[in-house]
């Protein structure tokens, strides 16, 4: 039968005071809420009952989330789902790839420093490819920029100092420019030009620079892509690729890993040598998806796809046999099983790959997460 979910919300100083609260309909605690988790990552699971979601998977792996998802993932759900209230500008990080995580995390385990150690950088042994879909406007760092685009940034600052890097930017290839001008930036040396460019930055740079003065993370921003989502727009982020989320309101999906290698505009463990290996030194564009005739949004990643529900009174029937996390955001989605179930504004539930035929219908918008395989 489909799960009731009680969901899990992260205090991260970057979060709103108000959005969240907002949009699911509840009143403020006067702190900020970051983020809504809606899964099983032991971080911080969602709750069945009390008991957590993983808990119900290990007792039950292939009921819950089906043979094809246990033979190509393990017993594990292989996504998490999140809502995302930003506030103020996240660490600029990226994430690794399979093998890159793997290796770092035995290398930490070896290295006996606990899992939830602040100073640890990787938290399991997985990647995490993520994709976000706006729910407001939504503002974010995505991708380095082409070099000779940045020099042009660099150079419009008017600010001397930072001639040798417009130079480096539009005298070497692209990667070894990249590289070269971002170890510097995140290098201390670098934080006398920082107090001469900041002043002269404008836009969402600037705004960077007043929620972290003085962090090497604002320098590096500036070799990044700035992007901006309307609503029901979304953007994919695989390994290698460096980014900052900026504000606004999102739906996140992402592999269920909390594996996060952070270079600045955070409190948080910085491990700059570790990002260095880590990230692509590759000029990008941001890689938007656009959801099909149906609100399908597929990616590359086969952990994950995401389907958004404009619910209507014509029902839809949900496939069965694949794990389905579902999370309502507006008016009341009704799941037509034994016995049935009616999710409010920010109430989410879980469908096992194991129950029979369920049908959702109702008024209003719900996010439905499931396997890429076989979606």
């Amino acid at each position: 039968m489909p799960l009731p979910l009680t969901t899990a919300i992260r205090p991260y100083d970057w979060g709103s005071r108000t959005a969240l609260a907002e949009l699911l309909g509840v009143e403020p605690t006067g702190r900020p809420q970051a983020e809504l988790w809606a899964g099983a990552h032991p971080g911080a699971p969602s709750r069945v009952h009390g008991t957590p979601l993983g808990v119900l998977i290990d007792r039950d792996p292939i009921g819950m989330l089906g043979a094809p998802c246990v033979d190509r993932f393990g017993p594990t759900l292989p996504y998490l789902l999140k809502v995302l209230a930003v506030e103020k500008p996240l660490s600029l990080q990226v994430h690794p790839t399979m093998a890159q995580a793997e290796a770092g995390f035995a290398r930490e385990e070896a290295q006996g420093i606990p899992v939830d150690d602040p100073a640890r950088t990787y938290k399991d042994p997985f990647h995490k490819p993520e994709m976000v879909c706006a729910l407001t406007e939504f503002h974010g760092l995505c991708g380095f920029r082409d070099p000779a685009e940045t020099a042009g940034l660099l150079e419009s600052l008017k600010v001397p100092e930072l001639d040798p890097w417009i130079g480096t930017l539009r005298g070497e290839p692209p990667a070894e420019a990249l590289r070269t001008v971002l170890t510097q930036m995140l290098d201390e040396g670098s934080r006398p030009l920082q107090a001469a460019v900041e002043p002269a930055l404008t836009g969402v740079y600037a705004d960077i620079a007043r929620a972290h003065p003085g962090d090497p993370g604002v320098l590096a921003a500036l070799l990044l892509d700035h992007v901006e989502l309307k609503p029901g727009q979304a953007l994919f982020l695989d390994a290698g690729v460096p980014h900052s989320y900026l504000g606004g309101l999102a739906i996140e999906v992402m592999a269920n890993s909390d594996n996060v290698v952070r270079c600045g505009l955070t409190a948080k463990h910085i491990d700059v040598p570790e990002l260095m290996r880590v990230v692509e030194f590759v000029p990008s564009r941001p890689h938007r998806v656009e959801p099909t005739a149906d609100c399908r949004y597929r990616t590359a990643a086969e952990e994950f796809t995401l389907v958004r529900h404009d619910l209507a009174e014509v029902p839809e029937d949900l496939p069965a046999g694949l794990p389905q996390t579902l999370l309502c955001l507006e008016g009341e989605a009704r799941l037509t099983a034994e016995p049935p179930l009616t999710l409010a504004r920010g109430e989410a539930a879980f469908v096992p790959a194991g129950a029979p035929a369920t049908r959702l219908t109702g008024h209003g918008t719900l996010y439905r997460v499931l396997p890429g395989i076989g979606s």
